[in-house]
């Protein structure tokens, strides 16, 4: 149902990453204190991914298929981009709950590598493996750990400007 709005509006699928993004941003920003939180989004986050990419279709594939490709992404690539914005928020949050975005880039680098592993082993699941899904889930992944930097930045900044404002009126 979702693919299918999306195919049908293409134009939205930039805008819908963009408002991905600030809503992570946003979360990231009011939960910058509470890891416990950020954590918890990391993990909520996750669940389209294992849904969308590892859950059972209703068509079986009867052999083991990878499909290997790069090709850039451009505004009218719906899947291309809709895999950007799968793996942008677990990997925002995740970075934020950790302080550590270059870690977390991997990690999630790996984990789209992992599942495309297990679509391309399982061809019962209906799945396909696609390197190119890989390489917009890395994407994503890179978006979602420079979101985390920056905010992390922002979050920074303003606790410095705000105990240093504090220190001075005392």
């Amino acid at each position: 149902m979702i693919t299918n709005f999306l195919l049908d509006h293409s134009a939205l699928v930039p805008v819908a990453i963009l408002l991905v993004a600030l809503v992570c941003a946003v979360l990231g920003r009011l939960f910058a204190d509470r890891r416990r939180i950020l954590w918890a989004l990391a993990g909520a986050s996750l669940l389209p991914v294992f849904a969308l990419t590892l859950v059972p279709t209703v068509h079986t594939i009867d052999e083991i298929l990878c499909t290997v490709q790069f090709s850039v992404p451009t505004l009218g690539a719906v899947e291309s981009l809709a895999n950007v914005a799968l793996f942008l928020p677990p990997v925002c949050f995740a970075a934020l709950a950790s302080r550590r975005p270059v870690t977390m880039l991997a990690a999630g680098s790996a984990l789209s590598a992992v599942i495309e592993t297990f679509q391309a082993l399982l061809p019962a699941i209906g799945r396909a493996c696609d390197t190119d899904d890989w390489l917009m889930n890395t994407i994503g992944a890179v978006l979602g750990a420079l979101l985390a930097a920056g905010t992390a930045r922002l979050v920074g900044r303003r606790a410095q400007s705000g105990s240093s404002t504090g220190a001075i009126s005392s």
